[in-house]
């Protein structure tokens, strides 16, 4: 089986040959993309009469390759998808209607600081703890996705909106178009046994096995998809502590949800391990949030850090600690 690199130059290659003879004229263009937490290759088709093309990326046809080990089988796939998605896709983006009606349509959500570092600079952003806020314009929502486009400096120029107003808006509007929903870890678990065909008695079985002295409860949105900025929600964890009558630790499981649980559960520290561990061993590194483990005071209706464990960045690298002569410098 190829490496990666490998893999990308044979699909640079060869994929223009598999698409339909109505791109035979069209360009391939790959580059770099930087997302949330990655930065990922991107492949577009630059064709003539239009001016937006859908992007797919190489990584992710290198991860169906690895599992199915069928290299034409895979770019096959891929450029059925992309012509599918192009044919879909109007050919001209109305630049000045979005514009026009973006506004309403801004919404939040969470990112890590630490792992976006350099995607940070190119977007309006304020920080919340060990996290970032950052904004999108939603163009649709479906029933477990959103697309949007991503607010970056220069788009936010050309809307005509400093990160204040954009803060502001996105305030009002993504409870609007995404509103938050806290459910029981076991309804939701319960769901999701009999969408996937499981017995009722087997279920009943599994859940009888969590214990009904520690409750967990789900925090995301609507539509289950980068969910977890509903913990800005400060009106929902009030009602939920105080329906627990206590204090919550809120376990960021992805950038889709949270896990808020009370205090009573265990260790902040002990919690923060779990959470770790299970980002690098269950979590895709694209849709992680955070090691850490927040704290939620009922009375004084704060949300705030329970840790500060090293482990800062989300892909298992540590970031180094300031030398003792830079730490001097800074301090003075």
């Amino acid at each position: 089986m190829m490496n990666y690199e490998i893999f990308k130059d044979v699909v640079e290659e060869k994929f223009m040959d598999y698409m339909p003879d109505e791109f035979k004229n069209a360009k391939l263009a790959i580059a770099p993309v930087q997302k949330v937490n990655v930065t990922l290759d991107g492949l577009s088709i630059l064709d003539t009469g239009r001016n937006i093309s859908p992007t797919i990326y190489i990584n992710d046809m290198y991860e169906r390759y690895k599992e199915n080990g069928d290299l034409e089988n895979t770019i096959i796939s891929a450029c059925n998808f992309m012509a599918k998605t192009i044919s879909e896709t109007a050919p001209v983006f109305d630049v000045d209607n979005f514009l026009n009606s973006a506004k309403d349509k801004i919404v939040f959500q969470l990112i890590n600081t630490e792992q976006n570092k350099s995607f940070l600079e190119k977007v309006p952003h304020r920080e919340f703890q060990d996290l970032s806020i950052i904004y999108k314009v939603v163009i649709n929502v479906e029933k477990e996705s959103i697309h949007n486009v991503q607010v970056t400096n220069e788009l936010s120029k050309r809307l005509g909106m400093d990160e204040e107003m954009l803060f502001k808006s996105a305030a009002e509007n993504t409870r609007r178009i995404l509103p938050p929903t806290v459910r029981n870890m076991k309804d939701v678990i319960t769901e999701m046994f009999e969408a996937q065909g499981m017995p009722e008695e087997l279920s009943n079985m599994m859940m009888g096995q969590i214990p009904e002295e520690l409750p967990m409860w789900v925090i995301t949105n609507n539509v289950g998809n980068n969910g977890a900025v509903s913990m800005l929600y400060e009106n929902e964890l009030h009602e939920l502590a105080e329906n627990m009558e206590s204090d919550l630790y809120i376990l960021p499981s992805s950038v889709h949800e949270v896990i808020a649980v009370s205090t009573d559960m265990g260790n902040p520290e002990e919690l923060a391990q779990m959470v770790a561990e299970i980002n690098m061993q269950e979590v895709s590194l694209s849709e992680r949030l955070s090691n850490q483990v927040y704290h939620y005071d009922k009375d004084l209706r704060k949300l705030s850090l329970a840790t500060d464990t090293p482990n800062k960045r989300l892909d298992g690298i540590v970031s180094e600690p300031p030398l003792v002569y830079e730490a001097q410098e800074k301090s003075r």
